[in-house]
């Protein structure tokens, strides 16, 4: 039995013999008396499934030992395999393969419950990680750490993405393993993670890498890298979830510059939402003059009050004519532009726009007015006026 085990390991590209346990005498019982293998004995295989998994040796290996061994021994039987007797061989053939049946079925159990728990125990680490990453205040040589397992350098620069769902979450699961198989793609699976975190997919990826597909040129995976773009398209290919927007913060480095990043990327995201933008892939880098906007906050809201406040007097409140001045902007100034972005005429534009000049002084057509106004209408997008009242600016 020893030869048998020690050649069965070696046919399954040196798996340790001792994965066998006792699987040969319940072999050559079963040969000899047709003795079936008891529940206990049964089970002793399944913990040897969940062994292999540990070990992180293919199921498929484990199972050529299992195989492999049943077939030497049968040959290594002769006072069975030699019998002049065929009932004999017959029955002692039927009881060796129900025994073989039966233990490899227990050890792709066993295997299989390993595996889940082990998966389960490294989602639980990712999500625990990336946590702390995100939320940057956690201690740096514990985070270098538990990183190390995942193979990322909190050295580089990485920056972090996020993917919204039109509605909730689908799958996790299918999404986290369509994600991580085009971004591993693209940029190995060294300094990647992909998670989920408050019904958002997470991507932190580094900065720079390796395109495969570029013949070994090295580019930025940056807002002119389409990272974001990537996401976008493969996430849009699973059946349930769209349409997806993605927001990409900027690279920063170190373990602080993940949180600064991921910290735009959300910013980015309620920005995109408050603005109404059809964009389905937003950069950090793209809303900054918003951010500026919001850095004195009670310097906005007096513009806001001082130049938009007037409108609230029109026959239908403001929201239409902020939404003409928007139009306008957005199409440079012209009028036929903006109507047919609105869906109205162009004398509606127009008299919308004298309308504006009227209760606020302000002409969206004057090149010294139009930085005012437009400041304004930006201010009043992200603050979410009128639809909310302005904050104190005090």
């Amino acid at each position: 039995m020893a030869e048998v085990a020690a050649a069965a390991a070696q046919d399954a590209g040196g798996v340790p013999e001792q994965l066998l346990g006792d699987y040969l005498p319940l072999l050559a019982d079963a040969a000899v008396t047709g003795r079936r293998p008891k529940r206990a004995e049964l089970d002793a295989v399944g913990q040897l499934g969940r062994q292999a998994a540990e070990q992180g040796i293919s199921a498929g290996r484990v199972v050529q030992l299992y195989l492999s061994s049943a077939r030497r021994l049968w040959h290594d039987l002769p006072n069975v395999v030699r019998s002049q007797d065929s009932e004999v061989v017959r029955a002692a053939a039927a009881a060796v393969l129900h025994v073989v049946d039966d233990a490899v079925a227990t050890l792709a159990e066993g295997y299989a419950t390993a595996r889940r728990d082990l998966v389960r125990r490294e989602e639980t680490l990712r999500r625990e990680l990336i946590d702390d990453l995100l939320r940057g205040d956690s201690d740096l040589g514990s985070l270098v750490e538990r990183a190390e397992p995942f193979g990322l350098d909190l050295a580089r620069v990485h920056q972090v993405a996020l993917a919204s769902p039109s509605r909730r979450l689908p799958d996790a699961g299918a999404a986290i393993s369509a994600l991580e198989a085009v971004v591993f793609d693209r940029l190995g699976d060294r300094d990647v993670l992909v998670a989920t975190k408050e019904g958002l997919l997470v991507v932190l990826a580094p900065a720079e890498a390796t395109d495969t597909a570029a013949a070994g040129r090295t580019t930025p995976v940056g807002r002119d890298s389409g990272l974001g773009q990537l996401m976008h398209d493969e996430l849009n290919r699973l059946r349930h979830g769209r349409p997806w927007r993605v927001a990409v913060g900027r690279p920063h480095p170190g373990l602080y510059g993940i949180a600064r990043s991921y910290e735009e990327a959300r910013e980015a995201l309620t920005m995109a939402r408050r603005l109404r933008t059809d964009k389905t892939v937003i950069t950090a880098h793209d809303l900054l003059v918003y951010r500026v906007l919001l850095r004195d906050l009670p310097a906005i809201v007096d513009l806001i009050s001082a130049v938009l406040t007037p409108l609230a007097q029109a026959r239908g409140g403001a929201e239409p004519l902020l939404e003409t001045l928007d139009a306008y902007f957005a199409t440079g100034g012209v009028a036929t532009e903006a109507a047919k972005r609105l869906h109205v005429s162009v004398r509606t534009v127009t008299y919308r726009l004298h309308r504006i000049r009227t209760l606020t002084g302000y002409d969206a057509g004057d090149p010294a007015h139009r930085f005012t106004l437009q400041a304004a209408v930006l201010g009043a997008k992200i603050l979410n006026w009128p639809t909310e009242a302005l904050p104190s600016s005090g």
